[in-house]
């Protein structure tokens, strides 16, 4: 047969090469290690979160030169807050009352650290869609930013949100570049002894994939191709040089970290000059002081409230995610509108060069439930508004007035609307800068606040005011009408058991049932209580401030051993009952008599 290759040699021989490159593609197509894989993960998240980190940090600092309702966070938790329905609103203040503003701001935090990792991931497969991502996501700060021109947005708004996506992206797209495997984007050559040459039948290399670019493949993480060493082959390089990016990444963060503290001290110092301001008052002596509170207004039980809220304990519901610091020097009332033939504009030194008058007056949020805790009773001190009014030559609709609503605007934009005749019919309206005996809290709306006494909150009790427009009702919808809120919404009749608590248990005997009873500038008449739905027992009143406030009451309830239920009804001066029928504060105010359940023993 001479030079003649037998076929059956030739049929070994491609055996056995066809033998070996199946070996040879077991080895690299083994599993990656699960450390290597992990590794590489979690540094892809530490980039997201830098990079989410930067954004928001650039954002802080960008925002001080805007108002800090410009800065994302902020922004974006507005932005919630409005698109809300009045429903959920008023489950969240029922169910974390004046910590709601904290639970939606942690929901937002959680949220952005989750898109951040996953935006992290993202660019293991794709880098530039990744850092796209922190770019959209600028694109929706600042389009929050934007989605309240009626509460004082500009264009200026979307600057910060803007100015920390691009450093965001970029941050991102730089630090998940450093996820490669080192010295460079290829993965280590074969092992010793491997072939990489095709045989004479035309088979492929091992190594063909490894030339990708790994950021552009979406079917591969980096350094997942890298085969397990074997005996007598080089020890596998690491994913990506941890010592570099974890320099880079630390530097990001630190970078990061002095934007944040940068922003934050400078609002801090524009804070502060508000603080000083509030410091340096004093307020002056009012013309016409409140009567003092008159003995038996305050019965002194246990669990009752006091008579007068303190300060520090007056609730507050608003929509302001940060609480405005105005510095008085600075601040500006307007007053202007339909019927304002002498518009005026005021600075805080004019106001309280005014006749100030001061007056116990009770507040109540029209998102008090039944029996609820959203009430207070304060010594207020401020300027008259009917006379202010009627010195901008305003004539109420009752005397040709052609305008009906009274706007207020505060400092950061929300509106609220209260009826003209209402506030120059002869309450005490004022425009408050003090607040039991000091100036007024910045929560409760340094340096000036409006309330109207007998009206919800919502239609009357603008913080941080510095416009007043007067218009018409058919012609604007103020914040919270537009969210289906009723726009005139006087308080209603209501009372609360304070002690005992519901589900408490006390001791046969005499037990006094006490509580609270309101019907702001109507009065309370009287306030009845019953057991098990029996007949009603008259409670005794304290001695009335004025019909402008609260009156605590009492009953001595012989209790028996059992469970029993409690219930409460107040009258006011008018003569009407407080009515049985429930019903859910949306639109104007929850109704409904408060009952507790008790256990005796």
């Amino acid at each position: 047969m001479g030079g003649v290759r037998s076929p059956l040699r030739s049929d070994a021989r491609r055996a056995r090469r066809t033998a070996a490159r199946t070996a040879a593609g077991r080895t690299a197509a083994a599993p990656v290690r699960p450390a290597r894989t992990t590794a590489v993960l979690a540094a892809a998240g530490v980039c997201g979160l830098v990079a989410a980190g930067a954004a928001l940090g650039v954002a802080e600092s960008a925002a001080v030169g805007v108002r800090v309702e410009a800065a994302p966070l902020n922004a974006v938790g507005a932005a919630v807050v409005d698109a809300t329905p009045a429903a959920v609103k008023d489950w969240a203040i029922r169910n974390f009352g004046e910590d709601d503003k904290l639970v939606l701001k942690s929901g937002v935090l959680v949220l952005l650290t989750l898109f951040a990792l996953a935006l992290g991931a993202l660019t293991l497969r794709m880098r530039r869609t990744g850092s796209a991502g922190v770019l959209a996501f600028g694109v929706l700060g600042a389009a929050a930013a934007l989605s309240r021109p009626g509460l004082g947005a500009g264009p200026a708004d979307a600057l910060p949100s803007a100015a920390g996506a691009v450093v965001g992206a970029g941050v991102l797209y730089g630090l998940s570049g450093l996820l490669r495997p080192p010295g460079g984007e290829r993965h280590p050559p074969s092992a010793p002894g491997q072939s990489d040459a095709s045989d004479t039948d035309g088979a492929d290399g091992a190594d063909g994939p490894d030339a990708a670019d790994e950021s552009d493949d979406p079917g591969r993480l980096p350094g997942a191709d890298a085969a397990p060493a074997s005996p007598g082959s080089a020890p596998p390089q690491p994913p990506f040089d941890r010592r570099r990016f974890a320099l880079a990444a630390a530097t990001a963060a630190a970078a990061s970290g002095g934007a944040w503290v940068l922003g934050r001290e400078l609002r801090a110092g524009r804070a502060a000059e508000a603080v000083a301001s509030r410091d340096r008052l004093r307020l002056p002596e009012p013309a016409s002081a409140a009567p003092p509170v008159p003995p038996g207004a305050d019965l002194g039980i246990d669990g009752v409230p006091p008579f007068l809220t303190p300060s520090g304990d007056f609730y507050r519901v608003d929509t302001a995610l940060v609480v405005p610091r105005v510095d008085a020097a600075s601040w500006r009332l307007r007053i202007h509108g339909d019927g304002v033939p002498r518009e005026l504009s005021l600075r805080f030194a004019d106001l309280l060069r005014r006749d100030l008058i001061e007056r116990h007056v009770t507040l109540t949020c029209v998102s008090n439930e039944v029996g609820g805790s959203y009430v207070g009773n304060a010594r207020w001190i401020g300027v008259p508004l009917a006379p202010l009014l009627r010195e901008a030559g305003v004539r109420p609709p009752s005397r040709g007035g052609p305008a009906d609503q009274l706007v207020a605007r505060s400092v950061e934009g929300m509106t609220i609307g209260t009826p003209v005749e209402t506030v120059m019919d002869g309450r005490d309206a004022m425009l408050a800068v003090g607040m039991n005996g000091e100036p007024l809290p910045f929560d409760h709306g340094f340096p000036v606040r409006m309330l109207v006494p007998g009206l919800y909150g919502y239609v009357s009790a603008c913080k941080w005011l510095t416009e007043l427009e007067l218009t018409t009702f058919d012609a604007y919808d103020p914040y919270w009408v537009r969210r289906d809120w009723a726009a005139r919404a006087p308080i209603k009749t209501q009372s609360r058991i304070d002690t005992p608590r519901p589900l408490a248990t006390v001791e046969a005997g005499r037990v006094p049932v006490a509580g609270v009873a309101w019907a702001q500038h109507r009065g309370v008449e009287r306030v009845e209580v019953r057991v098990d739905g029996g007949p009603w027992r008259r409670a005794r009143l304290a001695a009335e401030d004025s019909v402008d406030t609260w009156r605590q009451w009492v009953w001595t309830w012989d209790a028996e051993p059992g469970s029993h239920t409690l219930q409460v009804r107040a009258t006011d001066r008018g003569g009407d009952v407080q009515t049985a029928a429930r019903a859910p504060v949306l639109p104007d105010g929850a109704t409904g008599r408060h009952s507790v359940v008790v256990d005796v023993v």
